[in-house]
């Protein structure tokens, strides 16, 4: 098996669990499959010479905005109805789908290592974090610093959104009406 096939392989899961990120109905279960998209794109990187950028890709996205993601989540106003729905989360018909895909990614990962010595320089040019940091602190720091302020800024808008209303403030709503 080549580098080839694993970046098509890679970058095939990576599209089907981003379509279910689009199409599921279920935040939870969307994030889930957010978190399968972004460690497929960090082997498409791993395969196309750029370690230090799959390793961001896991430690930034796949672990601190996904955790940022979770919290967004959880200070949303749960409900009675979102309590009994979370006890259907625990079914393990909705974990194959992610489970399956992480498993494929697994094996690609497990593969990737031990057949590294094989892999001649010529076909993989390596990007260092020198490279990446000049790029990233450079020409591309203002989109860098444009997406800190998005993420922050639906952060601070989720929060707002899902915060409850005082009693005083409801009760002068309802009079206006």
């Amino acid at each position: 098996m080549n580098a080839e096939l694993l970046f098509y392989v890679s970058g095939s899961i990576a599209v089907v669990a981003s379509l279910f990120v689009v199409t599921n109905k279920n935040a939870v279960h969307a994030l889930l499959y957010l978190v399968v998209s972004l460690l497929a794109l960090a082997m498409c990187f791993y395969l196309l010479g750029a370690p230090f950028a799959a390793a961001l890709q896991i430690i930034v996205y796949a672990g601190a905005i996904m955790v940022l993601f979770v919290f967004a989540v959880m200070i949303f106003n749960i409900n009675q109805s979102d309590i009994d729905r979370e006890s259907q989360w625990l079914k393990w018909q909705y974990w194959v789908g992610p489970s399956v895909l992480v498993m494929i990614l697994l094996a690609e990962v497990v593969w990737v290592l031990q057949s590294q010595q094989t892999w001649s320089p010529s076909e993989v040019q390596l990007v260092d974090a020198r490279a990446v940091g000049s790029l990233l602190f450079g020409p591309y720091l203002l989109a860098v610093e444009i997406a800190s302020f998005l993420l922050l800024a639906g952060l601070v808008g989720g929060y707002h959104l899902a915060k409850e209303l005082p009693q005083k403030a409801i009760n002068k709503q309802d009079h206006k009406l």
